[in-house]
């Protein structure tokens, strides 16, 4: 169970959880853009010392240009997103902010399927609209 996606997906649904509780706790003191910006030396401090505790940095050396390219793409993508993500834990509530975040699952099967090839059968589509209209539900309260 410790090496299958679903234990890590299930982790990262717990994690996002709680970055969506703290952040909003923690960005009632400070201006979102401050907040996301501590939150990012955090993760680079993290995940820097985790990369150079199972020995991946010595991979830096041999990664394409194309591969750099889409990993600088999206870690633009996703400091939007983060940027983007605490304004509206600041405005909003947490309970509603963290839903409508989830609504990435729906753009992610539609993108998937146009642009990656990706395919999903018909109760996987009925998942993902069951998702998109759950999100839109908790979000208007």
């Amino acid at each position: 169970m410790r090496d299958t996606w679903q234990l890590w997906a299930v982790l990262a649904a717990i994690f996002a959880a709680a970055t969506a509780l703290l952040g909003k706790l923690g960005v009632n003191e400070i201006g979102s853009n401050l907040a996301t910006f501590i939150r990012t030396i955090v993760i680079l401090g993290l995940t820097g010392a985790i990369a150079v505790a199972a020995g991946e940095m010595k991979g830096v050396s041999e990664l394409s240009a194309k591969g750099t390219m889409f990993l600088v793409l999206s870690g633009l993508a996703t400091g939007a997103s983060w940027l983007c993500y605490y304004r509206a834990l600041k405005m909003g509530t947490a309970s509603q902010v963290a839903p409508v975040d989830k609504l990435s699952v729906v753009f992610v099967a539609i993108l998937g399927t146009l642009f990656l090839g990706e395919s999903l059968s018909l109760k996987a589509w009925a998942g993902v609209v069951l998702i998109a209209g759950g999100a839109l539900l908790v979000a208007q309260g």
